[in-house]
């Protein structure tokens, strides 16, 4: 009887160590896209802190941020913004906040985010000491760290809607600042479908922004909203 060949049978060996390897890689990759799905389904899924019929309910806080959400070439406030200006606003008036901070974007000459949510505020009655514009917030996580990097806030209310809610706390919260929520959805938005797809990855990257990359925006001297 013939002698077995070691090389044939190294080479089986070497075949199934290979191919052992590639199940436990798929297996891995697949425990972790569960483990962000669900840890992704958590965080979307988390109860909105506060409604609208809620605002007598509502701790008091010294500002509330207002994320930007785009304008038109008109002028025109896009539905979110309008939203969410709106409902800071309702808070203003309620006396459940002291200032409003706008931050949005102004990378560019003929776009300015936060001067647009003023002159909207302004018109609406809020006085113009009172409002604090944040020029380069540009991304969620951005406003959230200049909140307390540049204008030195460590208590929030966070002025979004629903969708956007759970990735703002979480950036906060991240951060180390204390922070609650108000939703402004006020309206029915055409794109919501899109806008709650885009979210899911728009978390992951908040998530490697705030514990793996710990990302610092464009920063500058600070800016304190209470300089007492």
């Amino acid at each position: 009887m013939p002698a077995a060949d070691p090389q044939s049978n190294d080479g089986k060996k070497s075949r199934r160590k290979g191919w052992n390897m590639f199940l436990k890689l798929i297996f891995g990759c697949a425990l972790l896209f569960l483990a962000v799905t669900f840890w992704t389904l958590w965080l979307r899924f988390q109860p909105v802190m506060f409604e609208q019929e809620d605002l007598k309910d509502i701790p008091e806080r010294p500002v509330a941020l207002v994320f930007g959400a785009g304008y038109w070439p008109s002028g025109a406030l896009s539905d979110v913004l309008r939203d969410r200006l709106d409902a800071a606003i309702e808070l203003y008036d309620a006396g459940v906040v002291q200032k409003l901070l706008f931050s949005g974007d102004n990378r560019f000459v003929d776009y300015n985010e936060p001067a647009r949510m003023q002159e909207y505020a302004l018109q609406q009655g809020v006085p113009q000491e009172d409002i604090v514009l944040d020029f380069a917030g540009r991304r969620t996580y951005d406003s959230c760290y200049r909140a307390q990097a540049i204008f030195e806030v460590d208590t929030l209310i966070l002025v979004t809607q629903r969708y956007h809610l759970p990735r703002a706390l979480a950036t906060c919260r991240g951060l180390g600042i204390s922070a609650i929520g108000y939703a402004a959805d006020r309206t029915p938005y055409v794109h919501i479908r899109w806008y709650q797809l885009r979210e899911i990855p728009a978390l992951w990257r908040a998530w490697i922004d705030t514990y793996v990359l710990h990302t610092v925006p464009v920063l500058g001297d600070p800016l304190p909203i209470f300089p007492d």
